[in-house]
């Protein structure tokens, strides 16, 4: 019953509750405003001793005689909290320290709210009771630390306030809790002057304070910013980077595709004397092979054998993956024995990768016996790994087998995701069960999966192409309702239903209102436009669009010539199609085989006029 009430409390604890913290008064809400909007960060940063030095106390090891050993692994929740009003009641109260670790424990399980709880009463405690035992600053920092993971970094900032206010000194683990908090939930660029500012009050970061820092600043992409920093701490000595900024960076680069300055730095690092480890080596060899530098990827495996450095699962699964990729499935395979017989366990996603590698070429056969050898060698495959194969039979039109292993894998207590449900519809589409996907459609938003533009973009294609129309317009009014915005994909896949269906007026109105709604037709929408507008003979309008079309700027492709050309042949308005494929062939683009097919039968008739059948025969290089 402790842990639900806990959990209740936590939970549902509003920000009055919170204030509750303070014995009835958190710090006022201005000590942590912070302004999204101007990206400044109101911290009363006057009151921060200066310079601070403070050691760093190991926690109070905690006695067997309450119930509580940090050896012991097996420890719960239940233990936790036991253990935890048991001390509440022993006399004299153990020091802060111990209670302290037993907090730390119930941190590690991520039970965060409870974890703020049990330090709201301590505090209480230590205020209402002569009894001695106050928090400190380390307790204070466990309760920003949850607030952190809480997604709350105001009340974490709030908690700064009260640290000043009783005199404690932050330590350099409180403040990198705080930046870190700060990244984790968006706040990088807040962060950063929070960084800037407590520096320049004589905080001293240390080497994670600076990873913290550097990782934010790579994880949106500001690798620049980052590299800066790591020559910020290169200049002033006294905090030298290590191992892990210079390749928290590197795989930074490596992900922007900038490899080649990734392995500059990679030189300077080892120029500095600087180790690199199996993390470094995954990060560049993984960006090589995504750029198909395969060859400089094999030098970097032979220099990591040669410098004794073991390849772990990822450098195996980042191989299989590019194996798979460039076709080489055999040889994927042949990688994944290799590091069983090495005693390397391959994960997840070291066997999905092979798995999809095999669907990638229709080897469907290939890809079950994977998923079911992983299972064998005690590897249960996610949502990811089951999503693959599902794509795999439901692109080999095998959709009864993918709809088998979706539900098996509902019934092992897997919630399917939106990309697992977007795979399903869009096989059961294909198999044209368009009705059996929009019942798909509800189920999952029963099970909390949102659909997304993905999902209701093939309905739509799908129901136009079985002439639901009406259901269609029924989807399309669902996604306004759930608060998505329509693309100009969407609006595409209408107007192409609306034209098929014989509602030209409907489509033309629904065109013509794009701008409005803040869209700019492309070229694929004047397209399908166009096509609906030759196929109900209105010629005039299907040129002027094409005119307009190039007045906007949205430059026709071969698809837009071909669809005009034939609408003029099919109409025997033979000297405006030649018009139009000469104009096509000045562009640069060819007639298709429709179009081809359509100007052969009429050069096989006596329907034409001499003079246009001499310019096509001339189009077709006859004499």
């Amino acid at each position: 019953m402790a842990i639900e009430f806990l959990e209740l409390y936590a939970t549902e604890m509003s920000l009055e509750a919170l204030k509750e913290f303070d014995c009835h008064s958190l710090p006022e809400p201005t000590v942590s405003l912070l302004d999204i909007g101007t990206h400044k960060l109101f911290l009363p940063l006057s009151t921060l001793p200066t310079p601070l030095n403070a050691e760093r106390r190991p926690f109070w090891n905690p006695v067997n005689s309450v119930g509580f050993n940090n050896n012991n692994n097996s420890l719960d929740l239940d233990d936790a909290l036991n253990s935890f009003n048991h001390m509440l009641h022993t006399r004299p109260l153990p020091p802060i320290g111990q209670f302290n670790q037993l907090l730390g424990a119930i941190v590690k399980m991520k039970h965060y709210s409870i974890a703020i709880s049990l330090i709201r009463r301590l505090h209480f405690l230590g205020i209402t009771s002569s009894r001695l035992v106050k928090p400190d600053i380390y307790t204070f920092t466990i309760a920003i630390n949850c607030f952190c993971h809480l997604n709350r970094v105001d009340f974490a900032f709030s908690i700064l306030g009260k640290i000043f206010k009783l005199g404690l000194e932050p330590t350099c683990v409180t403040f990198t809790t705080l930046i870190k908090g700060l990244c984790v939930n968006g706040n990088v660029a807040q962060a950063v002057r929070f960084f800037d500012d407590i520096v320049w009050k004589g905080f001293q970061p240390d080497l994670i304070t600076y990873g913290t820092i550097i990782n934010g600043l790579c994880k949106i992409g500001n690798t620049r910013a980052a590299i800066l920093l790591l020559k910020d701490m290169e200049r002033m000595g006294s905090c030298q980077p290590g191992i892990v900024h210079y390749s928290t960076i590197i795989d930074s680069l490596c992900k922007d595709k900038q490899v080649n300055d990734a392995l500059k730095m990679f030189s300077d690092m080892a120029g500095k004397g600087i180790t690199p480890d199996v993390v470094t080596y995954n990060s560049l060899i993984h960006g090589l092979c995504n750029l198909g530098q395969w060859k400089e990827a094999m030098r970097l495996l032979s220099e990591m054998t040669t410098r004794n450095i073991s390849l772990n699962v990822q450098t195996y699964s980042v191989l299989v993956d590019t194996l798979c990729k460039e076709g080489m499935v055999k040889d994927a395979h042949k990688v994944l024995d290799l590091m069983i017989q090495r005693g390397v366990k391959p994960d997840t996603i070291t066997y999905s990768a092979l798995m999809d590698g095999y669907c990638l070429h229709g080897k469907i056969a290939d890809a079950r016996k994977i998923l079911e050898f992983m299972k064998a060698r005690g590897c249960e495959p996610d949502v990811f790994t089951y999503s693959i194969l599902i794509n795999g039979y439901s692109k080999s039109k095998r959709i009864d087998e993918a709809l088998r292993l979706f539900n098996d894998m509902s019934r092992k207590g897997l919630i399917p995701n939106t990309v697992t449900y977007n795979t399903i519809i869009g096989g059961l589409c294909d198999a044209g069960k368009a009705l059996d996907a929009c019942v798909l459609l509800n189920e999952m938003q029963t099970h909390g999966q949102q659909p997304d533009l993905i999902t209701y973009a093939t309905l739509l294609v799908c129901l136009c192409k079985e002439k639901r129309l009406d259901q269609a317009l029924l989807l399309f009014k669902m996604i306004e309702d759930n608060g998505l915005v329509p693309n100009i994909v969407i609006y595409s896949i209408l107007i192409d239903g609306l034209c098929k269906a014989g509602k030209l007026d409907a489509a033309k109105e629904l065109f013509w209102s794009l701008p409005v709604k803040g869209l700019q037709p492309d070229t694929r929408s004047y397209n399908i436009m166009m096509n609906g507008l030759c196929k109900d003979g209105k010629l005039k309008e299907a040129n002027d669009l094409l005119n307009k079309m190039e007045e906007e700027g949205c430059s026709a492709n071969g698809f837009t010539y071909n669809i005009i050309v034939r609408g003029f042949l099919q109409n025997n308005e033979t000297s405006e199609a030649i018009q139009h494929l000469q104009k096509m062939l000045d562009s640069g683009f060819s007639a298709d085989a429709s179009t081809m097919d359509l100007v052969f039968n009429l050069l096989s008739t006596d329907r034409l006029d001499p003079l246009c059948k001499e310019e096509l025969q001339k189009f077709l290089g006859i004499t």
